[in-house]
């Protein structure tokens, strides 16, 4: 291939060597070079000119709108930024402090001879981000998305951003808008967000050649709006007439609302109920207080609820029982103590419920003993009675025998039988 033609305008290199050329074509061949320097903004740069042969000639040193700062050492501009350090046959340094991007561009070494020759030193300022800032274009709202975009509002040369999230990276649209001397970037990405994605972790990097390998970090945590939930924590155990009720309603949501409302379905609050916050309190339950009480609460973004039935049982009462006795037969009075048993109840599985089933079968149980030991007493009298009755015939038989055999040794001795005739009634 042919080489393409080259350029015909002069280099910063080709115009230092003819400038050293045209210098050493003079009898003493006198030379000036410059040093190039990069400083961070804010910094001091140092810019040194270089003398070769040096026979005392002047020396100027010109910013870049050529304005003459110094004349061989003496100050020619009032900036105090700018400060002569060394002025030597070899060697010529100024400084400037607190240098910022207007201060960048080619400062010029001059060296008057027969001929005017100089060199520049050019200056070139980095500009360094700083951290960068996450701005959300919209709210992000559970089942949509969220637009998060990180600015770095001024760098130079351009600063390099990277989204990460749970240690990966994800790639976001990069766009640069150049102000004056320095660059704008930003970098947006989209994400998709749901109820547990609330308060999950975003980061936004930026790297930088002045950073030396470090980076500026700027965290941010997603802010997910979506509708409360509501659960009602129900207390441990049963409830008796007599006992203390607290139920606490459990919400989340974000925002979090801030008004919880209790009601009792088809009947209103008792008079005892106390409301603190999310907790509902009643004293000294009764069965009146049975129902089905329910907590709402609502955001902008929806409503939520929860109920709990409340079963309010009897207290358990002790029945004693006296048997009566009798007077025939020797006993102590017998106590018959009913305790109730217990079975769960069909409505309610966590809770238990009292049963009366127990109290019906003593009461017939005693009755039986009652009507068993009733028995036996009257078979006991029976039985008495009858024998007294036997032994008061056996006596009226014997009686009887004794009048029949007068009677007939009477017949026998011819005695009148009117006189002798008794009747006898057994």
């Amino acid at each position: 291939m042919r080489p393409g033609p080259r350029s015909l305008l002069p280099t910063p290199l080709s115009l230092s060597l003819r400038a050293l050329l045209l210098l050493c074509l003079a009898p003493r061949c006198q030379a000036v070079q410059a040093e190039n320097v990069t400083v961070l903004e804010g910094g001091t740069a140092q810019i040194s000119c270089r003398l070769q042969n040096y026979d005392g000639s002047i020396v100027v040193i010109q910013n870049p709108r050529r304005q003459t700062l110094f004349f061989n050492g003496t100050r020619a501009l009032k900036d105090d930024r700018f400060q002569m350090v060394l002025f030597t046959p070899r060697l010529v340094r100024i400084t400037l402090t607190n240098v910022s991007v207007s201060d960048e561009g080619g400062y010029f070494c001059q060296l008057y001879t027969d001929d005017t020759h100089h060199q520049v030193a050019t200056l070139s300022v980095s500009v360094p981000p700083d951290t960068p800032t996450v701005e959300v274009k919209q709210e992000a709202v559970e089942g949509g998305e969220v637009e998060l975009t990180c600015l770095s509002p001024r760098s130079k040369p351009p600063a390099t951003l990277r989204w990460i999230r749970d240690r990966r990276e994800i790639p976001g649209v990069v766009s640069q808008q150049e102000n004056g001397k320095t660059v704008s970037v930003s970098s947006t990405i989209r994400l998709p967000v749901e109820r547990k994605d609330n308060g999950a972790a975003v980061s936004c990097e930026a790297s930088h050649p002045a950073l030396g390998g470090q980076k500026r970090v700027r965290h941010y945590r997603l802010d997910v709006y979506f509708a409360p939930t509501v659960r009602i924590i129900p207390p441990p155990g049963i409830l008796r007439e007599g006992d203390s009720l607290s139920l606490t309603c459990s919400i989340t949501g974000n925002p979090l609302p801030r008004d919880v409302q209790w009601t009792r379905i088809n009947d209103t609050l008792p008079e005892r109920a106390e409301i603190s916050g999310p907790t509902l309190q009643v004293a000294r339950l009764s069965q009146s207080h049975n129902g089905t009480y329910l907590c709402q609460a609502q955001n902008n973004y929806g409503r939520a609820a929860d109920h709990y039935t409340l079963l309010v049982y009897e207290n358990v009462s002790v029945t004693t029982m006296v048997l009566p006795t009798s007077h025939h037969a020797t006993s102590h009075p017998t106590t018959l103590l009913l305790t109730p048993s217990y079975a769960p109840d069909p409505r309610d599985p966590g809770a238990v419920i009292e049963t009366h089933s127990a109290v019906p079968y003593a009461v017939i149980g005693g009755v039986l003993a009652l009507l068993v030991f009733t028995i036996i007493c009257v078979l006991i009298v029976t039985v008495w009675c009858s024998v007294r009755q036997k032994g008061s015939y056996l006596t009226h038989e014997a009686s009887g025998l004794d009048e029949h055999g007068e009677v007939q040794e009477a017949f026998l001795n011819g005695n009148d039988a009117s006189q002798g005739k008794k009747e006898y009634l057994l």
